[in-house]
């Protein structure tokens, strides 16, 4: 219940709610809240809610589901740093714009041998088994097609069309992007696989500390 008033969410009300629930059988209880499953501990438990004049203040959005999606994008799959940052490297030197949050008006530039600046960089490298991005609730990996097909049945909705999978990541690219690999994005010529690297024999690992 969203209300911008105490009257409209009256102690009386949200504990008539509660108790309303409660009778009804749709409140569980575990761990060390067992105890309010006995109806006298469960009364004596909401006695002190009566007293509270609870006011749910629920913000408007700022924008849209986009502007949402852009601004966490820019942290789960941005780099470290940012191209335009980088002025030049020479003589084995690495040249940064860098922001001094307390004189935030006047960018600095920072100077760093070629191997710090790679250290430092390969420090938001996520060591292996850590996941950036993890879903919870209906999305969580475990159950999240019976959920889905639980949500649009409720809804009475149609599963959307799925496109097929790519087969590797060269179609995957270009389904995601609409541009090929297969092209050189500077002289738009196709280009010709010509040989294959072979990944290190022992993992690389990074002290992420």
């Amino acid at each position: 219940m969203v209300s911008s008033s105490p009257s409209a969410c009256s102690p009386a009300s949200t504990a008539g709610y509660l108790l309303a629930a409660y009778h009804a059988g749709r409140l569980n209880f575990f761990g060390e809240l067992t105890g309010l499953t006995m109806p006298a501990a469960f009364a004596a438990h909401l006695r002190p809610l009566r007293q509270v004049n609870w006011v749910v203040y629920a913000k408007r959005p700022f924008a849209d589901p986009q502007h949402v999606l852009n601004y966490l994008g820019r942290y789960t799959h941005r780099v470290a740093i940012a191209n335009s940052r980088l002025i030049n490297l020479s003589d084995g030197q690495v040249r940064f714009r860098w922001k001094d949050y307390r004189q935030p008006a006047r960018p600095k530039v920072m100077t760093l041998d070629a191997g710090e600046s790679i250290r430092r960089f390969l420090l938001h490298v996520l060591p292996d088994g850590f996941r950036r991005i993890r879903h919870f609730g209906f999305l969580a990996n475990t159950h999240r097609r019976s959920k889905l097909a639980m949500i649009r049945n409720l809804l009475q909705l149609t599963a959307p069309d799925t496109a097929p999978k790519p087969t590797n990541y060269r179609e995957q690219y270009a389904q995601l992007t609409g541009r090929s690999l297969d092209i050189c994005p500077t002289c738009g010529g196709h280009m010709v696989e010509i040989a294959a690297l072979n990944p290190a024999l022992r993992p690389f690992r990074c002290d992420t500390s």
